[in-house]
Formats: structure tokens, C-alpha cells, sequence
């Protein structure tokens, strides 16, 4: 299913949607696209490419509409592609992976499945921050790591995860834990992956008790939310497989597909008793409705803490399944949203066509 936001429009004007153009203002990816009358291209807000002048563009909502007036997507942006979308050969990569953790795939490896080594080194650096080789290594050490925990022996688990010397596991185990495998048994990991959506690729945490953060990749303040989460629990975050992770997946995609209206899988958010109160009268705002941050403080029997509820809803780090984009301003207005309010939009969008069915 998808929503037309031309059914329900910001109000954006001509002359913010030409700043962001030239600001390259990635809070705006989705809620336009521009077009250029001189060279019969559309892009997306954040494009590269040399910007034209104010008088040469014009704005579409979606792409259908602005292929339906004569122009071709851009070669540089891509806009017919989700933003930060993870390409099938690497989602083939990564399935294997899953499957088998001691797999090494190799630079020679790659280009015999016609794969360019330097493409996929560039493309794990802009979106992992690290190189495929190392996602590899801390894909494997994390595996390593989880059977440690379980009781499996250390030297049978470094040769099965496909070290060749248990000095090489145990130095590339305390790069990464700081500590030496024997005492990983009381360390703690947060596995982390990435899960694409219509709204844009997200990326999602989870320890033993369930998710623990759920959030666009493109969100101005994940870096701080990583080091908060990291530091309550204790841990490190590695890639890595989780048993959460496949419920959420199975759970978002029906929900993006107007199919549910309530999530299932666990969650687990630490923070002050006073966030997890607002964070749990967020999880009984009905699917489709909204409440404006003062009925919110009034539900929490703190009708003088709006701005503290305000706060504290701002500090949510699993998105959606504890759905703050259905809190809005007491004049409707919509505010407040680190996923962008044109993706807070459209959320509410497809619940309110979706209220019906369900």
C-alpha cells in the first residue's frame, strides 16, 4: 500500500523546499521531489548534483507525478531508490552471513559473483561505518561471543568460528570487548542490524529481553542515542544476529502493509522511572488516533509537566512500536518527530486510511 501525501500536504513552500535543495536538508527526503525544466531531470532534496536556479524548478510530491509530467529520475541521487536501501547482491552477502558466521568472503571471492571489492568497501563505510572485511569480523566474534555465554568451550568456539589460532580470537575478542574471551561471560552485547521499510532504511538494536532501539538511519541524534544505550546497558554494540530480530521484521512489515496495529515483539527501554512512565502512556495511544502533548501529561496525572512529557517523548529510541509520531501540538500541528515530520506524516496516514479495515 502506499500514501499519497498530495491527499494530505505539508504546506511546504516553494521557497523552503529551494532552500533545503541547496542546504541538502536530509530531514526532507520523502516529502519532495524537485524537478528540473532546463534538463528534464528530478531529484531527490539531498541530490549532489549543481543546483539550478529558483525559476528553472518545480516541486512534485511523489515520483509517479513527476514522471507524469515529462521527467526523468536523476542518475546521481537516484530517486526512484529507497534512501540508504541495502543493494540485493549485498543482501545476498549478508544472508549468507547469517547462515554461516565463520564464512570468510574474500576481495577474490567477490569478484568472481562480478562483485568490485572497492564498491562494497565504499558502500559498509558510508552505512556501517566500517569496511565489509571488519562487519565480517564483528559478525563473527559476536556469535563467538553468544556461544561463550552459553557454556561452549572457548577454544572449540574460536576454531569454529573460523580463527586459525586461538591467540588471533582471543586478541580479536578483547579489541572488541576490552576484556579476554574467559571473562566475556559477564559482559553484555547489543546486536544491531539494519531493516529496510518504505519510509527508509532503519536501524535496530536488541539484547536478551527484546528490542531496545528502533530508528531511520538518517536520524540526526543516533550517534548520541547509540553511546546513551551502550552506556545504560554496560555494552557494545556489534553486528550481530538476535532472536528479536526476525519477529520485528515479520511484525513491521505487516504493519507497513496496513495489516497491524498493535507490535507484539519484546521491547526492552531503559531510562528514569519517569521516562518509562511516559514511554508506557505512549504504547496506549490507539492506532489511528492522536493526542496533543498536554492530554498526554493530563493521562500521566502531570497536567504542569507538558514540556517534561515533551522531553521525555523526544528520548524514545524505538520508534513506531512506542508510537510518538502520534502525539501532536494541541493546535494538531505536527512537531517533534527525529524520524522527520514528513515521515511522522506520513505514519499517521497510514493508520487513519488503514482505522477501517483493521
Amino acid at each position: 500500500m502506499s500514501i499519497n501525501l498530495l491527499n494530505n500536504p505539508l504546506h511546504i513552500t516553494k521557497e523552503v523546499m529551494y532552500q533545503a535543495i541547496l542546504d541538502k536538508d536530509t530531514s526532507f527526503e520523502g516529502s519532495f521531489f524537485t524537478a528540473v525544466k532546463t534538463t528534464g531531470i528530478f531529484c531527490r532534496p539531498t541530490c549532489t548534483a549543481r543546483k539550478p536556479k529558483i525559476e528553472n524548478v518545480e516541486f512534485y510530491r511523489t515520483t509517479k507525478e513527476a514522471i507524469l509530467h515529462g521527467y526523468r529520475p536523476c542518475k546521481v541521487c537516484h530517486p526512484l531508490e529507497q534512501m540508504n536501501e541495502t543493494p540485493p547482491y549485498i543482501k545476498v552477502l549478508l544472508d549468507e552471513l547469517t547462515q554461516n558466521p565463520s564464512l570468510r568472503i574474500t576481495d577474490w571471492d567477490l569478484v568472481q559473483r562480478n562483485i568490485e571489492p572497492h564498491t562494497i568497501r565504499r558502500w559498509f563505510l558510508k552505512n556501517h561505518g566500517i569496511t565489509f572485511h571488519a562487519y565480517q569480523r564483528l559478525f563473527r566474534i559476536n556469535t563467538a561471543f553468544k556461544k561463550i555465554q552459553n557454556g561452549e568451550s572457548i577454544t572449540i568456539t574460536a576454531y569454529d568460528s573460523g580463527y586459525e589460532s586461538l591467540s588471533g580470537f582471543t586478541d580479536s575478542f578483547k579489541s572488541i570487548f576490552g576484556v579476554s574471551p574467559r571473562q566475556g561471560k559477564v559482559q553484555t552485547v547489543i546486536d544491531i542490524t539494519r531493516i529496510e521499510t518504505p519510509l527508509g532504511t532503519m536501524f535496530a538494536c536488541a539484547v536478551e529481553q527484546g528490542v531496545c532501539l528502533l530508528e531511520f538511519t538518517d536520524r540526526k541524534m543516533l550517534e548520541t542515542e547509540f553511546k546513551t544505550l551502550a552506556k545504560l546497558l554496560n555494552a557494545t554494540i556489534i553486528q550481530g544476529p538476535n532472536k528479536h530480530f526476525d519477529i520485528l521484521k515479520q511484525q513491521l512489515d505487516e504493519y507497513f502493509a496496513g495489516h497491524r496495529k498493535a507490535f507484539s515483539v519484546s521491547l526492552y527501554s531503559p531510562g528514569t522511572d519517569f521516562q518509562q512512565a511516559v514511554w508506557q502512556e505512549l504504547q496506549t495511544i490507539p492506532y489511528g488516533t492522536t493526542r496533543s502533548y498536554k492530554e498526554q501529561a493530563i493521562s500521566l496525572k502531570k497536567p504542569e509537566s507538558v514540556r517534561a512529557v515533551a522531553n521525555a517523548n523526544g528520548m524514545n529510541r524505538i520508534s513506531i512500536l512506542i508510537p510518538c509520531h502520534r502525539v501532536v501540538g494541541s493546535d494538531g500541528t505536527l512537531t517533534g518527530f527525529g524520524g522527520g515530520i514528513w515521515r511522522k506524516q506520513w505514519l499517521l496516514n497510514l493508520e487513519k486510511e488503514n482505522t477501517r479495515t483493521l
